[in-house]
């Protein structure tokens, strides 16, 4: 395996994944990792996950697919409630049985949030409103006793290439379909790119070393952004037209 395609974050952006996978296939990728919470928002869940299930990828879980499995559709927020409503038993038993974290070829470490967590950050500390990079001792912390030479996640839709201190490389390669969002865990916070762009990484092994791209790619987000408003979700609408939140505008 010498060049490999990672995404993550979906979130139901069906258009957005399309032209992601478009540009995949013009760079003769050997695989194609997905690192989870693929379906959940109020765009296209039904048809993001048929794409996703005709596809030889390799498939991980996210913690909004958890939460789609496992917590009462009473305890759903409106992104995942939208999503739920679309499931049918099939759908969930094929999303429960995606894995949370993976080993692949002894050397690939993939997981969602961090190796033992799905809604923790690896490589950002959220203060003052605001994510900031994390130090080397904080990612250190978090990652406690897994190692792996390359280790892959999402969560946070903010790309990265981050080398620990254990000279390990971490790879968040963003968020295909949701460029920017609000969370109030561990305190109010904002996570934003900045452009609608979908994002995705490529790493590939050349010249004895293992090299990573992070990827902007443009799709019609317009579209996106309008379906969005028609399901009642301006807070989405926005982020989807601009990569940044609503609330964050004057700052």
């Amino acid at each position: 395996m010498q060049k490999i395609a990672i995404l993550s974050d979906i979130h139901g952006n069906i258009a957005a994944l399309e032209k992601v996978a478009v540009d995949i296939e013009t760079r003769q990728v050997d695989r194609v990792f997905n690192l989870g919470d693929h379906i959940s928002g109020p765009l296209y869940p039904k048809e993001t996950l048929e794409f996703l299930m005709k596809q030889d990828w390799v498939h991980i879980s996210g913690n909004h697919d958890r939460q789609l499995i496992y917590q009462s559709p009473q305890q759903h927020g409106d992104s995942d409630k939208y999503a739920f409503g679309f499931l049918s038993g099939s759908d969930l038993e094929w999303l429960k049985a995606l894995p949370a974290s993976k080993v692949v070829e002894d050397q690939f470490l993939l997981f969602h949030g961090t190796p033992s967590s799905d809604t923790t950050y690896l490589l950002e500390t959220v203060e003052n409103g605001r994510a900031r990079l994390a130090t080397h001792t904080e990612i250190d912390q978090k990652l406690g006793e897994w190692t792996a030479q390359i280790m892959l996640c999402g969560h946070t839709h903010i790309p990265r290439i981050v080398e620990t201190s254990q000279k390990s490389l971490i790879i968040n390669p963003g968020s295909v379909g949701l460029p920017a969002y609000e969370d109030t865990t561990p305190e109010y916070h904002v996570m934003e790119t900045g452009s609608h762009h979908a994002r995705y990484a490529i790493l590939e092994y050349k010249n004895g070393t293992w090299q990573a791209e992070l990827i902007a790619v443009p799709y019609d987000y317009q579209q996106a952004a309008a379906q969005a408003g028609k399901n009642g979700r301006p807070d989405w609408e926005y982020c989807l037209q601009t990569g940044r939140m609503p609330r964050a505008k004057a700052g």
